[in-house]
């Protein structure tokens, strides 16, 4: 499970992660680990309050924030799921639709497109990031999205950041760019479908109809018994995943106590700040 970067293995401190490597989920129904890579993928995750939602997205931000070979944008419309992480993160975005927006817009212009410039100009012709090249993977985690696409701030606001955000799915793979977005309200409204198919990975946890169902996971899931309303209000943190082998898998998610992420928290700027003092300050 621990795994230092490879291209600056001696210079990672111990325990720290690679972002190249699997991230552990937790188990599916036959007692198996799920892990799965993020590498050149994105993923949505959506469910009702209370579901697992949250937790989920601890686990990914936890892995990406002990991983120094990975950069960490973190975008929180609440402030307290991803709050603990703040130390770790590159850039920590709270409920601010404008600062949501500015920094979106950066990584767009300053980052995404820069990247494909590089790509091309370089020879011979390179179609994406390479785990010994220049640039690291940048992780970006954002929750709650209907606050900055359908609550929060003007029309215009909503539908500036719902664009940014869209072209960063659409085209950031190859870049190393990997979005991780997060919803309590799995709606059309706010997960339309051209959004939704962007995302290679789902997650559905709990939700209330068969239509929220679908709209994580994807149209005619729920027909062929791949429902996340039959999950047991009680059952917090068990939901279908689409991800490696095109199937849904119902998997129990791994569980971080409050009390486990404030360490690991702790413990991932550490690791952060150790590697880039080794590093001379380098990112």
């Amino acid at each position: 499970m621990v795994s230092p970067m490879s291209r600056d293995r001696d210079l990672a401190p111990v325990g720290c992660l690679s972002v190249w490597d699997p991230i552990h989920l937790g188990i599916d129904e036959a007692g198996h680990q799920v892990a799965i890579s993020l590498i050149e993928r994105n993923l949505l995750i959506g469910g009702e309050p209370g579901a697992g939602k949250s937790n989920a997205l601890n686990l990914i931000v936890a892995h990406a924030a002990l991983s120094t070979d990975c950069r960490l944008v973190l975008v929180d419309g609440k402030q307290v799921e991803l709050g603990p992480w703040r130390e770790t993160a590159d850039l920590f975005v709270g409920p601010d639709p404008d600062e949501a927006i500015t920094v979106l817009r950066d990584l767009r212009s300053n980052e995404l497109n820069a990247r494909y410039d590089r790509l091309v100009s370089a020879r011979p012709i390179q179609r994406k990031i390479r785990r010994d090249g220049p640039d690291q993977v940048i992780v970006i985690a954002v929750d709650e999205l209907a606050y900055f696409s359908a609550t929060a701030g003007t029309k215009k606001q909503q539908d500036e950041f719902t664009t940014l955000l869209r072209d960063l799915v659409a085209r950031g793979r190859a870049a190393g760019f990997i979005m991780i977005v997060a919803t309590q309200r799995p709606s059309a409204d706010v997960v339309p479908t051209s959004f939704r198919d962007l995302f290679g990975y789902r997650w559905a946890f709990r939700c209330s109809t068969e239509a929220s169902s679908d709209t994580i996971l994807g149209h005619g899931w729920a027909n062929q018994g791949y429902v996340a309303t039959d999950i047991d209000p009680l059952a917090r943190g068990v939901g279908w995943l689409l991800a490696e082998g095109g199937i849904p898998r119902r998997v129990k998610a791994a569980y971080l106590a409050d009390s486990d992420i404030d360490y690991l928290a702790g413990f991932a700027a550490w690791c952060r700040q150790t590697h880039r003092h080794k590093t001379g300050g380098a990112a």
